[in-house]
């Protein structure tokens, strides 16, 4: 009798952990913090994951990779990081040898995504690649194989996808608390004002337009609100100040998902936008701001509102991921995510390229 009660507590236990996100649970006697290197010291390195790796519980941040030296005094003085973890990009395969750094997270323009992955990967860490993952699938195969091969994870950050308001709409897919779902519309966008002309963001060999930076937010979001993947696209992108932009200003594109279903989406930088509505059998819902960094919210047909997160995204992000490493999980995110969204990208840009010619998968 002992031995049954003492199954059905474990049992239960387990049972209840697998409906927990990683956050919530950690197998005894593994190794408590992760360290973590930040490869690319700009904007959303420095503002937002350096910050929110103070407050995550399961990693933290203890180096850094950069090709600017004048960044160095800075973060060393603010996070305390030693001159051993300290590397630029061509030093950086010597991570290899060092037992302090057991994530490295590529937080670069996105055409250099796949060079520093596979050096990551080769240098035996486990690689956390910013979104979009490449340029292309032959770009995204070779992150996926390299990390494969060296037997480390691979995680995309696709920081919605950890965030419980998000989470919530996910899961409404497979629930279906308003019926079936029948059209989609989500949209997402800044003002850019190209003051820089050598930003990243305005060539398209590094990864720019507002396909790749901010496209991928509404791309994503239309797959995981309904847990399908497109039959076919249509796209066509439009530049209004060609002075500034060589690449594409602002990109429509529409996906047919099967059953009819059909989303209609919009990134731009020329406008700010920031929406993700579900159109349903019996009703609908809608956030706003779905991809947000200072929370997402929402409502509904039948007036139900979704309260914004008051937690970090970020932090939250990196412990979920930190967790998997250290629990030997599966990722939420793993590459073929990542490979799944650049595929479609692809589809997109060759539609826009051929006069909206619908692409099928």
């Amino acid at each position: 009798m002992t031995n049954r009660r003492n199954f059905i507590k474990k049992s239960g236990l387990l049972m209840a952990s697998s409906t927990l996100p990683f956050s919530h649970f950690i197998i005894p006697g593994q190794k408590r913090k992760l360290g973590v290197a930040l490869v690319g010291l700009g904007y959303y390195s420095r503002d937002l994951l350096a910050p929110a790796l103070q407050l995550t519980e399961h990693c933290e941040l203890r180096g850094i990779v950069t090709g600017s030296p004048e960044k160095i005094p800075v973060w060393k003085e603010r996070y305390d990081i030693p001159d051993q973890n300290i590397y630029n990009y061509e030093n950086m395969h010597q991570l290899a040898n060092n037992d302090d750094i057991d994530v490295v997270y590529i937080v670069l323009p996105n055409g250099l995504h796949m060079k520093y992955s596979v050096i990551a990967a080769n240098a035996g860490k486990h690689v956390w690649c910013e979104k979009p993952m490449a340029l292309n699938e032959k770009e995204c195969n070779t992150i996926i194989e390299a990390c494969s091969k060296n037997k480390v994870q691979l995680t995309i950050g696709y920081r919605m996808q950890h965030e419980p308001v998000t989470q919530q709409v996910i899961s409404w897919a497979a629930t279906k608390p308003y019926g079936d779902i029948r059209s989609l519309y989500a949209e997402a966008g800044f003002r850019n004002g190209g003051r820089n002309p050598d930003h990243w963001k305005l060539h398209p060999e590094l990864g720019g337009g507002a396909m790749y930076d901010m496209g991928v937010y509404p791309l994503n979001a239309v797959r995981y609100a309904t847990k399908m993947e497109p039959l076919s696209v249509s796209a066509r992108m439009e530049v209004l100040r060609p002075e500034i932009f060589k690449v594409d200003e602002t990109t429509y594109f529409e996906l047919e998902f099967p059953n009819g279903i059909r989303a209609k989406c919009k990134t731009s930088f020329a406008e700010s936008m920031n929406h993700l509505k579900v159109n349903c059998q019996d009703g609908w819902y809608e956030l706003k701001q779905f991809q947000s960094y200072s929370g997402v919210s929402g409502r509904s047909s039948d007036g139900k509102v979704l309260q914004a997160f008051q937690g970090n995204q970020q932090a939250r992000q990196m412990d979920d991921d930190a967790l998997a490493i250290i629990n030997k999980l599966q990722p939420l995110v793993p590459g073929e995510e990542g490979l799944r969204d650049i595929r479609i990208v692809e589809a997109i840009m060759k539609s826009a390229a051929n006069d909206g010619k619908r692409i099928s998968f």
